[in-house]
């Protein structure tokens, strides 16, 4: 397996003023005409809000665009499940934001582990995905005066947020959805559904395009083009529990990295403290209850020992609690923002209060979200208005009416901070290869923020990378169509045959989902919540004999060249192991805590994080060096010119 490497780590960040560096950027860099447009192929990879957004925007711009989903319809990518909202700098409340503010509170709430030129760039554009998305026909919530409302979300100090009741996601896909649909009729854009991506074809260098798996037929396929764009999202899944639907998958990401494409901050997964509790060992994924809900929910567990134990054995109606005895304890430790502190900072809270023994249910791993207060003072009905399909939901899936018992909550696995690195540009470490979206590490540091990756997502697509992908490709306006029936093709293509064979043929007798729940364990336990040197080197050890087994007692039944959904987990799972080994070397490197990355080593005396900017203020890029050998890390540094590194306080 080749692999092709740039030499140095170069982010490419633009000189000058901060608030200048992206008008300047897109001033200088290389532009291709109308007619030359029509010679250069793309393909996207993902038709979330990133690959949706930016296989419109490069078809509009008149690319020819290939698009790949596994899933039957690109709207069905896991985007639709976003609930809360999208941030933007509006400041229509008029409660003094800006696109410093937004910047800031984004930078601060990443715990000062990302880059500022594109955070702000981030904050820069953000007014324009709601100008585009209204434009688009996105249904999102109006005042009473039919103007765009806004709502509170973790970590800010003002209201920035705009949403579409519970579904905010959904509605936005929608929107990608019909600008895709347009491009799609007149032929621009090209969709292959129930297509899997299984390797990046390297040549000369330059990304060229990509063996896919045709997931109906079994079919291994080729597919050329001047630039490939990732937008496959992220890898939380390698927790095996986790938020994201059972299909997503870090595999296309993954495979990038073996050919090159260095891996930015694995470790730096997102810890959501609002999630419905695991309730048992069958269980195959868990469910979101949106940030949002903390505007008018207040999270508590009882004051009283006695009360928790009375909890979990089913003896009490925590409805009988008076709230005297009810611990409001992000209210009472973080009285600035209350019940909106960031996320990680209320998984960590939730924690600390289970681990203490005051659990409400009978595992003793949840704590209440209340709305008997907010239905007091607002009534019922403005509470249905905002939260109708999240109640709903709750009560279908626990039996219990969150109209009139609190909601029990508990933190769980739902983001990756992490992802491929890439430059300003967007480009990864082979030339020609983009990660947009939560594929790639580049705006949220240790922690995102909520309704931020909604943001994230549709900046990437609709305005960053029309703009940066045409300073690459302008300088590929004399290279011909690119031919598939090629050398490296060949190889790829053989590679991608001979390691799903190899699965297969194994003849074990555990399915993919038994390594990958083993797998789950061994994340939670060790690389989960609360990491230390002693747990991390364990589950490095863990994780190697785990892949062992995989390789001797995996058996995968069905027919090879036919539609197999076990022989596309048994690849994931695979890929899922090698970024769990992965993961724990960056956890262990990095003897800080920041953000989601919690090393016990590394704590205040109030068991806040600790971080240690003499030592760890860079991005960790880590390096492929072969099968079974240790990955190598380089270092970005991070540098801070326009905000002052401080402890971060919520209080």
């Amino acid at each position: 397996l080749k692999l092709f490497i740039m030499s140095i780590i170069d982010a490419k960040i633009p000189a000058g003023p901060l608030k200048d560096k992206w008008s300047n950027h897109k001033a200088h860099i290389g532009v291709v005409s109308p007619a030359n447009k029509k010679k250069l192929d793309i393909i996207v990879v993902g038709t979330g809000l990133a690959g949706g957004s930016a296989a419109a925007s490069l078809a509009e711009l008149g690319y020819n665009v290939a698009a790949f989903c596994y899933q039957d319809s690109p709207r069905r990518a896991h985007s639709i499940a976003a609930q809360g909202g999208i941030n933007a700098a509006k400041n229509y409340p008029n409660d003094n934001d800006s696109v410093f503010r937004l910047f800031y509170e984004t930078i601060k709430g990443g715990d000062y582990r990302a880059r500022e030129a594109n955070v702000y760039r981030l904050a820069e554009v953000s007014n324009a995905i709601i100008d585009q998305c209204v434009a688009q026909g996105v249904p999102f919530a109006r005042d009473y005066g039919g103007l765009l409302a806004n709502r509170s979300f973790g970590g800010a100090l003002v209201s920035r947020t705009f949403y579409a009741r519970g579904q905010t996601g959904q509605q936005l896909l929608l929107g990608c959805y019909s600008a895709m649909n347009r491009q799609i009729e007149k032929g621009k854009i090209k969709v292959y559904d129930r297509h899997e991506i299984l390797d990046i074809v390297v040549v000369d260098g330059k990304a060229r395009g990509v063996i896919a798996r045709d997931l109906v037929t079994g079919k291994i396929e080729r597919f050329g083009a001047h630039a490939v764009v990732l937008a496959t999202g992220g890898y939380g899944n390698v927790f095996f529990l986790s938020t994201n639907a059972m299909g997503c998958n870090g595999s296309a990401a993954w495979q990038a990295y073996k050919r090159g494409a260095m891996f930015g901050n694995p470790c730096f997964v997102q810890i959501h403290p609002t999630c419905i509790p695991v309730h048992g060992e069958q269980q195959s994924k868990l469910t979101l209850m949106s940030e949002s809900l903390r505007n008018d929910g207040r999270v508590w567990v009882p004051k009283k020992i006695e009360d928790a134990q009375k909890l979990q054995a089913g003896t009490l109606n925590p409805n009988d609690i008076p709230d005297e005895d009810r611990d409001f304890y992000l209210e009472r430790r973080y009285p600035a923002f209350g019940n909106l502190v960031p996320r990680d900072v209320a998984s960590r809270a939730a924690k600390e209060r289970c681990d203490a023994g005051f659990g409400v249910n009978n595992t003793g791993k949840a704590v209440f979200l209340d709305f008997k207060y907010a239905i007091e003072q607002l009534g019922r009905d403005t509470i249905e208005k905002r939260y109708g399909n999240l109640f709903q939901m709750y009560e279908k899936i626990t039996a219990v009416d969150p109209y009139n018992n609190p909601m029990m909550i508990y933190p769980a696995i739902h983001y990756s901070m992490g992802g491929l690195w890439v430059d300003y540009n967007l480009m990864t470490t082979i030339p020609g290869l983009y990660a947009i979206g939560e594929c790639n590490f580049s705006d949220h540091g240790a922690n995102r923020l909520g309704a931020s990756a909604l943001m994230q997502g549709l900046a990437d697509g609709y305005f960053i990378l029309p703009y940066t992908i045409g300073d690459y490709l302008a300088k590929e306006i004399q290279t011909p169509k690119i031919k598939t029936n090629t050398p490296e093709f060949d190889e790829a293509e053989k590679h991608v045959t001979e390691r799903l064979r190899k699965l297969f043929d194994i003849k074990g007798t555990k399915s993919p989902d038994h390594f990958h729940k083993l797998l789950g364990h061994i994340m939670w336990d060790y690389i989960g919540m609360a990491r230390e040197a002693k747990g991390l080197e364990k589950a490095i050890q863990l994780i190697a004999e785990l892949k062992e087994e995989f390789y001797k007692d995996l058996r995968v039944v069905g027919e090879f060249t036919a539609m197999n959904n076990e022989l596309e987990k048994a690849a994931r799972v695979a890929d899922f192991i090698e970024l769990a080994n992965l993961m724990a070397h960056d956890a262990l490197d990095r003897n800080e805590s920041c953000g989601g990355h919690c090393r016990l080593e590394s704590v205040t005396e109030e068991g806040e994080a600790k971080r240690d900017d003499a030592h760890y203020t860079y991005v960790s890029v880590w390096e492929y060096k072969g099968e079974d050998k240790a990955p190598e890390l380089h270092k970005e540094n991070l540098v801070f010119e326009n905000v002052e590194l401080t402890q971060r306080s919520y209080k």
